[in-house]
């Protein structure tokens, strides 16, 4: 017998086992938020932002804002700490088949062209080092979801050590960037550009901000396999979001100071131009490696989330069985890992013939992505007047305040991701209605209701 646990019987399907620190907890949520999103929005809502004040203030209420929602997912987690983490939230609240809705938003929307984002951002600038021709982003960013992909489907020690690894050497170069442009930047550098004209919505700025910091919720993914987890998963969010939103402020003003709002507006690559300003080509280089970095280590992180709501929605129907068997040995749903995998490796084909991947992903997936935030929030409401024995080591404070702003603030950036958008919100919201086809040829399975622990 090991720490985390008696072994199962031989003839008994394996489960998730407490086999992760809070350490490794940590670094996840950390990497999948400080990912590539910081070194390219930044110049976006500076474009949208009347003044600088604005600009700032937007990164402080953005962070305000995931707090507030890393609290209601505090209580979900300890109060349900099993693997799936919104979707088993949505399964209580409201059954399996609208469960099934995000699952598959999940899987073809969500997580899929999140990886597949950002193993082009890899693509693009390994490309800048080692040109192989007119694929060559498409060939790095196959090598990219391949590569990922069998590291975590060996098993979440190797994908979590990765993740250990390449975290703190992402949040090491994003204190580069801050102590660049805060103490090393020489006065009055600031870059000339168009200074930010206001002609975006209070919406559309959140939407950008809100996007850089998207992903704090992945990791209630991981609960079950967290040792000790309703004592530490509300610590683990929110500390988390404490300590981005810091970096995201403090990175923001070193950008300001060094490119001044208008340069920030015209910058492509805020973060190379700011390290460009200050160190010359040896900065840029050193920010190209920087961002390359991030953008692994938000893939990866996304990777192991993103497996373990396919497996948990393949353990609650007949039909996807085959992809909700847990592999016991190696500590990982291997079969998940390899269709999230397959299905990213098959959107990297699409997209190499997309002309703008990176603002067609942000449409593309921010309706569907806030649809099912103002859901879970609402699941809050409901697992309370439903559900009123079950065990809460933590609860929302301010309660019904908090989850209400939080529901009203996913609420208004649904309606800003449909109206401030194009047509890749369209094409999203058309692949989550074609999932609800697959409704009527699914049949529950009679174990898929995993008591909590």
């Amino acid at each position: 017998m090991d720490s985390a646990g008696p072994t199962p019987p031989s003839d008994a399907p394996a489960r998730p086992r407490p086999v992760l620190g809070k350490r490794e907890a940590f670094a996840v949520t950390i990497g999948i938020v400080v990912g590539a999103g910081i070194f390219r929005t930044p110049s976006l809502v500076a474009g949208a932002s009347p003044g600088e004040a604005t600009m700032l203030l937007a990164w402080v209420v953005g962070g305000l804002l995931s707090l507030v929602g890393a609290l209601c997912y505090a209580e979900l987690a300890t109060t349900y700490p099993q693997a799936g983490g919104d979707y088993a939230y949505l399964r209580r609240a409201y059954g399996r088949r609208p469960a099934f809705l995000y699952a598959w938003a999940r899987l073809t929307v969500i997580q899929t062209g999140s990886v597949v984002l950002l193993a082009y951002v890899v693509g693009d600038y390994v490309r800048q080092l080692l040109d192989l021709g007119p694929w060559s982003s498409s060939i790095y960013a196959a090598v990219t979801v391949v590569v990922l992909t069998l590291c975590n489907w060996w098993g979440v020690r190797q994908g979590t050590g990765l993740q250990n690894v390449l975290t703190a050497v992402e949040v090491l170069g994003l204190c580069l960037v801050i102590a660049a442009g805060l103490l090393f930047a020489p006065d009055a550098t600031a870059l000339p550009g168009v200074e930010g004209d206001g002609g975006g919505s209070l919406g559309l700025v959140l939407v950008f901000v809100l996007l850089t910091y998207g992903g704090w919720n992945e990791a209630v993914y991981l609960t079950a396999e967290v040792r000790d987890a309703r004592r530490w998963m509300p610590r683990i969010l929110t500390l988390s979001l404490v300590a981005i939103a810091a970096l995201y402020v403090l990175a923001n003003l070193a950008y300001l100071r060094v490119l001044g709002l208008g340069g920030m507006a015209a910058s492509d690559a805020v973060a190379a131009d700011m390290m460009r300003a200050v160190f010359g080509a040896t900065g840029a280089t050193v920010m190209s490696a920087i961002v390359v970095i991030a953008a692994l280590t938000s893939a990866n992180a996304t990777l192991i989330t993103g497996a373990r709501g396919v497996y948990a929605v393949g353990r609650d129907f007949r039909a996807l069985s085959a992809i909700g068997h847990w592999d016991g040995r190696h500590g990982s749903p291997r079969a998940a890992v390899l269709l999230q995998g397959g299905l990213s490796l098959a959107l990297v084909g699409l997209a190499a013939t997309a002309l703008d991947g990176f603002r067609m992903a942000v449409e593309y997936t921010a309706p569907v992505f806030w649809l099912f935030f103002l859901l879970v929030g609402v699941a809050l409401f409901v697992l309370r007047r439903r559900d009123p024995a079950a065990p809460r080591p933590f609860r929302v404070p301010l309660y019904p305040a908090l989850p209400l702003l939080f529901c009203a603030t996913s609420a208004y950036l649904l309606y800003a991701s449909l109206a401030y958008t194009g047509l890749g919100a369209l094409v999203g919201v058309a692949v989550l209605a074609a999932g609800a086809l697959l409704l009527p040829f699914l049949d529950p399975s009679p174990s898929s209701m995993e008591p909590s622990p």
